[in-house]
């Protein structure tokens, strides 16, 4: 099975957006192709390669939007190694380790549970579902935002590496709601800051720096299978993931600024009303 191009660019578009927009990446690959009846095998070895392309691209353009900051945080990490000093003051070196501590829970879940994972994509109505459910957490997160005290600190990430290890911990494994389809990982993740006392903007900011080695540690994991597609059918995932890659970089340009000031609202209405207007006409097929 191929996918079309047009297919291709749609999808790969769609999974650029919906990586760093709260609306769940995964949730739209499963539910669009059903809802335009395309005829995908979603659990097949070629759609899997195409959403570890996709998924590829969109890391590698948050490593390179992000690049500045990867630069100081992994040079910490080494200054922190040398001086043998986890518990550094060193605020890249602690943010460092925070996002290792974070990465943790969501690692070693996918490990143990994706083939639990791989059986929800033929399931477009829990998709739909959960997709549902993901926007009355987004509601939940704002109201959580909403109560929280305006905070007036210059946001230079000496803020965000005030967090202790167990409420980076909490960050992450919020974020492993984004394993099921239909949770975004944004979304999960920006609610673990704002329960554990970051404010709008230092959530967002960690919650991309979360997903960067998550995303792509899970796309070179499954690298040797989009290496064994045949030539004759890679072009199709090239153009995914070009179309991937310019979409993500648009959206993390205007994600950046959004949650500056910006709510969850939109986001959290698109998600029940798409969910429950799909959850509506699986169930009439």
């Amino acid at each position: 099975m191929v996918i079309t191009y047009v297919q291709a660019v749609v999808l790969g578009g769609i999974q650029g957006i919906a990586e760093l927009f709260p609306v769940s990446s995964l949730g739209h690959s499963i539910l669009i192709p059903e809802l335009f009846r395309w005829g995908i095998n979603q659990n097949s070895d070629y759609f899997l390669s195409f959403l570890v392309a996709t998924h590829l691209a969109t890391a590698l353009v948050l490593l390179w939007f992000f690049r500045s900051d990867w630069a100081k945080i992994i040079k910490g990490l080494f200054r922190s190694l040398k001086e043998r000093a986890v518990e550094s003051t060193d605020t890249y070196a602690r943010l460092g380790w925070l996002l290792v501590a974070g990465t943790v829970p969501a690692g070693i879940l996918g490990l143990l549970f994706q083939d639990t994972v791989k059986s929800l994509l033929s399931s477009p109505r829990m998709v739909a579902l959960f997709l549902i459910v993901n926007g009355f957490l987004l509601y939940g997160a704002e109201l959580l935002m909403r109560k929280s005290p305006v905070s007036k600190h210059a946001h230079d990430d000496t803020q965000i590496a005030k967090l202790s290890w167990r409420q980076s911990v909490t960050i992450g494994c919020a974020q492993c709601l984004a394993l099921v389809p239909g949770f975004s990982r944004t979304g999960a993740s920006l609610g673990g800051g704002l329960l554990v006392g970051l404010d709008r903007e230092d959530a967002a900011r960690f919650s991309f720096l979360l997903a960067t080695p998550l995303i792509l540690a899970a796309a070179v994991l499954q690298l040797p299978n989009l290496l064994g597609t045949p030539l004759s059918s890679l072009w199709p995932i090239v153009a995914g993931f070009l179309a991937s890659g310019i979409a993500a970089y648009f959206s993390i340009k205007f994600l950046s600024n959004y949650f500056k000031t910006k709510t969850l609202l939109p986001f959290a209405a698109y998600c029940v009303v798409f969910g429950g207007v799909l959850l509506t006409l699986f169930m009439m097929r």
